[in-house]
C-alpha cells in the first residue's frame, strides 16, 4: 500500500526575502473587489489599463509574422533584424564600443540574466533607494545581499555620490542606474552620470543602466545615456517595448553591453551561456522591434501630452495638500510623493484601500530613508479619474490625521 506524503512541503528559505510591493498588495485589493467596491487603481504601470494604446503598425507585424509562420524557437539572442534594429538605436543614442545585444522575456529578463552572470556569493552590487522592486527580488534569489545607495530627494532624487563610495567595497562588482527612475520619476543629470563613471571606472564596476522610459521625458531635457558618455566603462544598456511603444504584455526587452572589448568579452560569454539555457524570448513578437525603433515615432508627442497634464495635476494636488509634498517627476509616469503621518506607510496604504478603494504602493516597498514616509502613485488615469482619486484620500487623511 503506497505511504500517504503527510509532510509540509516548505518554500526555499532564499525566498524569505523576496518581496514585490507592487503586486503584493494586488491581494489585499482583490478581496474588496469582492466585497462589490471598485477599486480606483494608481499601483500598476501598464499604459493599457488606462486610454493608451499599442501602436498599430507593431501589431501588424506582429500579426504578420505569425501569420508567416514565425511561430518556433527564435535564436536565442534574437533575431537578425531585431538585434540589428536594437544596434541601430543605441547608435542614435550615441553609444559607441557596443559589443553584444540580445533580446529578452521583458528587461526583468535581462536584468536577471544579467545579474546571474555576474554576481557569486558574497558580492555585491550597488541598488538605488528607492528602486525598482525586481533588483531586489532578483539578489534574494541569488543569495547576494543588498547594497543599497541613496537618492536625495532634496536634489531632485539624484543619486548620493558620497553614499555610494561609502558603500563600494572590495566584493562590489557593479551598480544599477534607473533613468528615469521608478518610482521618484527623476532623470539623472550629465554631471551626475559622469561622476558615477569616474567611480565605476576607478573601481572596476559594471553599470547597469535601466533606461525602460527613455522616450517618456516631460520637460524639455535630453535624456542622456550612460553608456554615450562613458564609452570605456562596462554597461549593459536596458530597453524594451513595454513602456515607450505601450506593449508590456508582449514581454520584449533587450539589453546592450558596451565597453572595451577584451574587458567585457568573459562576461557577454556568460550572458551567452544563460540565453541560451532557456532557449528564446517570444518569436512574433521580435518582429515588433524594428518598426518600433525605426517607423513612426507620432505615438510619443501625444503619450508625452498626456504624461505632462497629469503629472502636473499631481504635483499641484501633492504640494497643495496637507502633509503631502512631492519632488515634480521628470520622467516615466509615476510620483512618490513624501507623508507627514504618524504612522508607517504601509498602513496609510491599506487602510486606504479598505475605507476609500484607492489603490496606490506603499513607500516602503521601493525603499526609503528610516524614518521618512512616501508612496507610489501611477498617474496614468485620465484627469477625471486622478481628480477623483486625489480627493478620495484627501478625505481619507483629513478624517484620519486631523
Amino acid at each position: 500500500m503506497p505511504l500517504t506524503q503527510t509532510r509540509e512541503i516548505t518554500a526555499a528559505s532564499r525566498l524569505e526575502n523576496v518581496r514585490y510591493a507592487i503586486r503584493d498588495l494586488a491581494c489585499v485589493a482583490d478581496e474588496v473587489a469582492r466585497q462589490g467596491h471598485k477599486i480606483l487603481p494608481l499601483n500598476i504601470g501598464d499604459p493599457l489599463n488606462f486610454d493608451f494604446r499599442t501602436p498599430a503598425h507593431l501589431i501588424e507585424a506582429v500579426y504578420k509574422a505569425m501569420k508567416d509562420g514565425k511561430n518556433g524557437y527564435a535564436p536565442s539572442p534574437g533575431i537578425k533584424e531585431a538585434i540589428e534594429a536594437i544596434r541601430g538605436e543605441a547608435t542614435r543614442k550615441d553609444i559607441t564600443n557596443i559589443q553584444d545585444a540580445f533580446v529578452t522575456s521583458g528587461v526583468s529578463e535581462s536584468v536577471e540574466i544579467c545579474l546571474s552572470a555576474l554576481l557569486n556569493p558574497g558580492e555585491n552590487l550597488l541598488t538605488p533607494s528607492p528602486d525598482y522592486p525586481l533588483y531586489s527580488a532578483v539578489l534574494a534569489k541569488l543569495e547576494i545581499g543588498l547594497n543599497p545607495y541613496d537618492l536625495n530627494e532634496a536634489d531632485a532624487w539624484q543619486p548620493e555620490l558620497e553614499d555610494i563610495r561609502r558603500k563600494i567595497t572590495p566584493r562590489t562588482r557593479g551598480i544599477v542606474v534607473i533613468n528615469p527612475n521608478n518610482p521618484t520619476g527623476s532623470v539623472c543629470t550629465r554631471a551626475m552620470l559622469e561622476q558615477i563613471a569616474e567611480l565605476a571606472r576607478r573601481h572596476n564596476l559594471v553599470v547597469f543602466a535601466d533606461e525602460i522610459y527613455d522616450k517618456l521625458i516631460l520637460d524639455d531635457d535630453q535624456h542622456i545615456s550612460f553608456a554615450a558618455l562613458a564609452p570605456d566603462v562596462p554597461c549593459v544598456t536596458f530597453g524594451g517595448l513595454s513602456k515607450n511603444y505601450l506593449a508590456p504584455g508582449w514581454r520584449i526587452g533587450w539589453g546592450v553591453v558596451s565597453g572595451e572589448a577584451a574587458a567585457v568579452k568573459p562576461y557577454v560569454d556568460g550572458i551567452g551561456k544563460l540565453l541560451r539555457s532557456r532557449l528564446c524570448a517570444n518569436h512574433p513578437e521580435q518582429y515588433a522591434i524594428k518598426p518600433a525603433l525605426e517607423g513612426p515615432q507620432d505615438h510619443l508627442r501625444e503619450v508625452t501630452r498626456k504624461l505632462r497634464a497629469r503629472r502636473d495635476l499631481t504635483v499641484n494636488w501633492c504640494n497643495t495638500t496637507p502633509r503631502v509634498s512631492c519632488v515634480p517627476p521628470r520622467g516615466a509616469f509615476y510620483a512618490y510623493p513624501k507623508l507627514d503621518i504618524p504612522e508607517g506607510d504601509e498602513v496609510f496604504v491599506k487602510e486606504l484601500l479598505l475605507q476609500k478603494h484607492v489603490l496606490v504602493v506603499h513607500g516602503s516597498g521601493f525603499g526609503q530613508k528610516p524614518g521618512t514616509r512616501h508612496f507610489r502613485i501611477v498617474f496614468l488615469p485620465d484627469e477625471k479619474t486622478l481628480s477623483q482619486a486625489y480627493a478620495a484620500i484627501a478625505e481619507f487623511m483629513r478624517t484620519r490625521y486631523s
